[in-house]
């Protein structure tokens, strides 16, 4: 009857112990996934920033200026996508929607992200735009990778319509958790105008072209992420625009469109960090509780199944030791 159970506890212990690394490296990369139905809204704030006032084209500092970003997963066009690319794929429409502090709009640029659930590696497919125009994305942009490295990543600019390094800078704790510190620098660099712009009566696409004033941007992009998940908590960006030459300046050779340091507004911070604590424990139970669990289980149930399986060897005629006995008190 031992050797009967010390044999069912040895299957048990083989297959705790085979499950533990089917978890974490088979199920894991396949289980953990972005939703594709996810909505998000981020909302960040410049206190002061200076800004272009279009009419009088002199740039002036203002109270505030609103960055409102939204984030809304196009659950058709990803399975429209799906169809054909053979696996798993997330498709972003994204807002980054600028606001004076009148409430009225600077600046509207849409975005449409497409990209691997699973890895969030861009996948090229129809649709893949930055305001309006069609782009392939190379590198990651708004999410790190699940399981976040110590490393430097590729981040897309959507404003420079370019791939850069973002370089890690260590480890921090930030309201509890234990996240890494990114940093980017896009040097100046040429741009687009937004299509949307305050400029009635003016065609932004064609406003260089018309008047030789070219639009011209530089940031420092930092980011705090959560290295399970690979979100980011709190993001912020030094931000300055100028606006250079041509007949639109009247002779003068720049004047800033915009420049601010940019951050979260804090009660978007707390709601951001809220989610990745409840999120980040189903990765946890994937890569690390239950991977560990099993297998320090079928440790315990191999280490039963042997000392069963010896007692069951003793000979029969071989009496059992004795029982310790408790002193006696006299």
């Amino acid at each position: 009857m031992r050797r009967k159970a010390s044999l069912i506890l040895l299957a048990f212990a083989v297959f705790f112990a085979a499950l533990s690394p089917l978890l974490r490296w088979y199920a894991f990369p396949r289980l953990a996934k972005i939703p594709p139905s996810q909505y998000q809204e981020v909302v960040l704030e410049a206190k002061p920033a200076t800004l272009v006032d279009y009419g009088t084209m002199q740039a002036k500092q203002v109270e505030k200026l609103t960055i409102v970003q939204t984030l809304k997963g196009n659950v058709e066009e990803s399975e429209k996508i799906e169809a054909t690319a053979g696996r798993d794929v997330v498709v972003w429409d994204t807002l980054s929607y600028v606001a004076g502090p009148d409430g009225k709009m600077i600046s509207s640029i849409p975005e449409r992200y497409i990209f691997d659930a699973h890895t969030q590696d861009p996948v090229h497919a129809t649709g893949e735009m930055v305001d309006g125009d069609a782009v392939q994305r190379q590198g990651i942009e708004y999410k790190w990778p699940f399981l976040t490295e110590k490393r430097d990543y590729e981040y897309y600019d959507y404003r420079a319509l370019k791939t850069a390094p973002i370089h890690y800078r260590g480890t921090q704790t930030f309201r509890g958790l234990e996240v890494y510190y990114f940093e980017q620098t896009i040097p100046w660099t040429k741009v687009r105008y937004p299509k949307k712009m305050p400029m009635p009566g003016i065609d932004s696409t064609k406003l260089e072209k018309q008047t030789g004033t070219s639009m011209w941007y530089t940031t420092k992009r930092m980011f705090w992420v959560d290295p399970v998940t690979g979100a980011p908590v709190n993001g912020e960006e030094i931000h300055q625009e100028e606006m250079r030459g041509g007949s639109l300046l009247a002779g003068r050779d720049k004047v800033t469109a915009f420049s601010g340091h940019v951050k979260m507004r804090a009660d978007y911070v707390d709601s951001t960090v809220a989610l990745v604590k409840s999120n980040r424990t189903l990765i946890l139970l994937l890569t690390s509780y239950l991977p560990w669990g099993f297998l320090t289980l079928g440790l315990i149930l191999l280490a039963l199944s042997l000392w069963l399986e010896a007692k069951s060897r003793r000979p029969a005629g071989e009496p059992a030791p004795p029982a310790a006995r408790a002193p006696v008190a006299t």
